[in-house]
């Protein structure tokens, strides 16, 4: 992965992609035109013309004007994200049907985005590509048209789709084909969700509309300084509100990261992203029915990890980092973060143990404590649901003092997005592995995939402490009026705030050794890999949203 992102930040300085397309076109033309007779020559020339302006597009200044903001071209960007030679485009003569606004006159073939399929490491995917250079990527009939094709074919054989959106928004010169378009990507969208894996990696603007396809599917991806989200844009919500807001402020990469958590990782540019991508892709199964992918691991499974054992600090108040928990017990240190810069209280990604491909969920006890919070806990939410949608075990490390108090959370529902990831623990039915490393207190003890919740394997460190709160405000609460002394809260600790009171209950099935837990989970993964477990059935749950 170093040599590929070394690869990256040099690539946009190196000659264009474009020319290699174009020129390949150009050979295999010649190769046609040595075996053709004259009676079908007519034709194949007119096909050859029609995929060489295809190939290009807008047109080679329009290209040159996409390479100056330091971004690719929708082909480029496919020849990055897939196999070499693997893309198969569909619909590539295809063109509007506008006639309104002399539309009529200005036609390209395959209209504003390549569609089509391909593989990343031998694997099918399914992809559309705007194309800024034609009428800045807005979506027409045609193009909506074209997207939803291979939707619909991606779902009837079970394979993800990932969509590269560079678009100025819906077609105004079509009005109401174009917002019926959007309707119609938007409804498959939902017919795909939880079926097939669904990416977003925006790579330009997308404005209105087109917002919100990217916001239906399972992971929304951007590029710093050169894409961005927003509803409205500034002139807009300048003339409404008399707010002075710049385009990357009001919903550029940091802004969607950081603050609103709308997308789950920002790239440094456009083969940063999607060499991350095809990263982020070799951890997915293909569809609902497909299994965690597992691949062969040169990390031995048993390997012992002694740095955990003094990993928790002896002062129970004392931060520490559980990346290092996490990147010490998985496959060549190698995790997969998601969202790393929104609601840094909870950890979410992937990683592989001796081969198989599981979901993390972690406390941050570095950041508020490791407490739950509103963003918190719905962005582990959804993380969770999408992992059970797609039969990826959920591994969860637990050190969490509870819920984050305060009128703002208790204003903002705290309540309520707090049971989402109950929620979402609770409905989950894929094997659910537990280690409890340090504070499991209260009512975010029970949310944390506790055995209540149908834990299949729940583990304590022996510096877990599993308790309704910690020592000092329970003693406070317990001997109410009188001053609480140091033995007081030593009884405490000593009934309480420990593994035991779990552990003889039968909470946690096992007390084990920090270095041991990747060994352990790694058996346990082996053991639970035909679980199958059936709710009643529904036509869907009620989640408090």
């Amino acid at each position: 992965m170093a040599s590929l992102l070394r690869f990256s930040r040099g690539f946009l300085r190196s000659p264009s992609l474009s020319q290699y397309i174009v020129g390949n076109h150009q050979r295999r033309w010649s190769v046609i035109v040595a075996g053709s007779t004259e009676h079908t020559m007519g034709v194949r020339k007119r096909i050859y013309e029609m995929r060489e302006k295809a190939l290009l597009g807008g047109g080679q200044k329009r290209i040159d004007k996409q390479h100056k903001k330091g971004k690719l071209t929708a082909r480029e960007r496919i020849q990055l994200l897939c196999d070499a030679d693997s893309f198969v485009e569909y619909d590539m003569f295809l063109e509007h049907n506008c006639t309104d606004f002399g539309m009529e006159k200005e036609k390209y073939p395959g209209d504003s985005v390549v569609t089509g399929r391909g593989y990343i490491n031998g694997r099918l995917v399914f992809v559309f590509s705007q194309d800024f250079t034609v009428f800045g990527g807005s979506l027409s009939g045609a193009h909506a048209k074209k997207i939803c094709k291979i939707m619909d074919q991606a779902i009837v054989v079970g394979a993800p789709v990932i969509g590269l959106n560079d678009s100025g928004g819906a077609r105004i010169q079509e009005g109401v084909d174009s917002l019926a378009g959007y309707a119609d990507i938007f409804q498959r969208n939902v017919e795909c969700s939880g079926v097939i894996p669904q990416l977003s990696i925006i790579m330009g603007p997308c404005a209105g509309g087109a917002v919100y396809s990217p916001a239906l599917t399972d992971f929304t991806f951007m590029v710093k300084e050169t894409s961005y989200l927003f509803i409205t844009g500034p002139d807009v919500v300048k003339s409404v509100t008399n707010e002075d807001v710049t385009q990357e402020e009001l919903g550029g990469a940091k802004t969607h990261t950081t603050v609103s958590g709308v997308a789950h990782r920002a790239f440094e540019n456009d083969v940063d992203a999607l060499l991350m991508v095809r990263e982020l892709f070799s951890f997915l199964p293909l569809h609902s029915h497909d299994s965690a992918p597992i691949r062969q691991c040169d990390d031995p499974w048993d390997r012992l990890v002694p740095g955990l054992n003094t990993v928790v600090p002896l002062e129970s108040t004392a931060a520490y980092d559980m990346h290092g928990v996490i990147t010490g017990i998985v496959d060549e240190e190698d995790f997969f973060e998601i969202m790393p810069n929104y609601a840094k209280n909870i950890l979410i990604g992937f990683a592989r143990l001796n081969g198989r491909t599981v979901g993390i969920v972690g406390n941050q006890p570095s950041v508020a404590a490791g407490c739950l919070d509103i963003n918190s806990s719905i962005k582990g939410a959804r993380f969770v649901r999408f992992c059970d949608a797609f039969n990826i075990p959920i591994i969860t490390f637990v050190d969490v003092p509870g819920f984050l108090p305060g009128t703002n959370q208790e204003y903002g529902g705290i309540i309520r997005h707090g049971a989402k990831l109950l929620f979402a623990f609770a409905e989950a039915t894929v094997p659910k592995i537990t280690v409890i490393t340090r504070k499991a207190y209260g009512g975010a003890y029970d949310v944390m995939s506790s055995k209540h919740l149908k834990g299949d394997i729940n583990y304590a460190w022996p510096t877990a402490e599993v308790a309704v709160m910690g020592a000092k405000g329970a003693v406070n609460i317990i001997f109410r009026g009188h001053a609480s002394t140091e033995e007081q809260e030593s009884a405490y600790i000593q009934t309480f705030a420990n593994p035991f009171p779990a552990a003889v209950r039968g909470f946690v099935d096992d007390i084990i050794e920090p270095s041991t837990t990747r060994m352990r989970l790694c058996k346990d993964l082996d053991i639970l890999s035909s679980k199958n477990e059936v709710r009643p059935w529904k036509k869907h749950a009620n989640m408090p949203l």
